[in-house]
């Protein structure tokens, strides 16, 4: 259940209550793919940088372990030893990521296993059994995320048929949170809007999901190839045919000025791959801009990567020790930095929504921004 707190804007911050806790928002979800961090980052870390929300993917943990395997082992939460809430990707991104491995029908789509060549098929019935065999929090429904630039024909094609797998979605999903054997018995459905760049297509089809009553509902197939403009123009002509009172949530994105702008325009969810694989590349996120510590003139430097940081890594090291264990290609460098940039944009949620609640969004956009300048590659 959605609770709105305040908006200030189009900007709002809400309460999400889950059967795993509540969910304050506007929330940036941490990515563990495969149930754990990149970066040899642990579930205690996790709490220790004020993680609200663990985000995995159905296709990767399908085809490793297996989701019956996680079914077996009480499920991923007990799993992975994480007792807040936990959203999963569909794996209709991989739709989209594998497209030379692919061949998408009406039924669903038929993989080849990344990993080993094997045969896989999924669909709607499919995704949500692996979902509630992971006992997730959040199941996200089966869809095909449409490559860009793609026709209006294409696009219009595949948008209706996410539509009919929306339905399949909830169908099942419903059957199975009605099984004696079924870990969450209150697991619950965000849909996806798709559409492309077609506002027309993607206004359309938010009307029509938003008639489901869903538990949430998510934007899809953006930050794909599309300019950020592009993008800003999609979510804001499409977020005000969302249900106010309903989590929207930006899948896959993304910068901290990305969401910043995205909160702007409605958004409450978001997640992205970025603070990880940035830190484990040598780059941290901070209040003035990215940097490299890869670069030379950081080999004498005592200061912290960022003055007044309370992340693990800021409260004890320095950013001259932290390049050489990158440099040695020690684990602990890239495990510091990936702490430090998750701790970042947790942080920057909380500031986000302090600053919605106080009526004063636009003012902390601007100042946040402007602090983003200086980036080094």
């Amino acid at each position: 259940m959605y609770k709105l707190i305040e908006q200030d804007g189009l900007a709002k911050s809400g309460e999400f209550t889950t059967v795993h806790g509540t969910i304050q928002t506007p929330v940036f979800m941490n990515v563990g793919t495969a149930a754990a961090i990149k970066g040899a980052v642990s579930t205690m870390d996790l709490n220790a940088i004020k993680t609200q929300v663990e985000l995995s993917n159905t296709y990767h943990l399908h085809v490793r372990p297996g989701d019956k395997i996680v079914k077996q082992m009480g499920g991923l939460h007990k799993f992975m030893v994480w007792d807040k809430p936990i959203l999963t990707d569909s794996g209709g991104f991989q739709v989209f990521s594998l497209a030379g491995l692919r061949k998408i029908k009406e039924e669903g789509v038929y993989f080849s296993s990344h990993i080993d060549g094997r045969k896989i098929f999924m669909g709607p019935e499919e995704s949500m059994q692996i979902q509630s065999n992971l006992a997730s929090t959040i199941a996200m429904a089966f869809d095909e995320c449409p490559p860009h630039p793609a026709t209006r024909e294409y696009i219009q094609a595949s948008v209706d048929r996410t539509t009919r797998w929306l339905i399949r979605c909830r169908t099942e999903l419903t059957r199975l949170n009605n099984l004696e054997d079924t870990i969450n018995k209150q697991q619950m459905l965000f849909g996806i809007n798709q559409g492309g760049t077609y506002e027309d297509i993607r206004i359309e089809h938010a009307k029509r999901i938003a008639e489901m009553d869903l538990d949430g509902y998510a934007l899809g197939g953006l930050a794909v190839g599309e300019s950020h403009d592009e993008m800003y123009r999609i979510i804001e002509d499409t977020v005000p045919y969302l249900p106010l009172h309903k989590p929207v949530y930006l899948m896959g994105v993304g910068t901290p000025a990305n969401i910043l702008e995205a909160v702007d325009r409605g958004v409450d969810f978001f997640d992205c791959v970025y603070p990880t694989r940035n830190g484990r590349h040598g780059h941290a996120y901070t209040n003035h801009g990215k940097m490299n510590l890869l670069n030379a003139k950081y080999e004498l430097d005592e200061k912290p990567i960022e003055e007044g940081c309370a992340c693990p890594a800021c409260q004890n090291y320095s950013r001259a020790y932290i390049r050489h264990l990158l440099k040695a290609k020690e684990m602990l460098g890239m495990r510091l930095l990936v702490l430090h940039n998750l701790y970042f944009y947790n942080h920057m949620m909380e500031e986000i929504r302090d600053a919605i609640r106080g009526k004063r969004y636009k003012e902390y956009k601007k100042q946040k921004l402007e602090g983003f300048v200086r980036s080094e590659d």
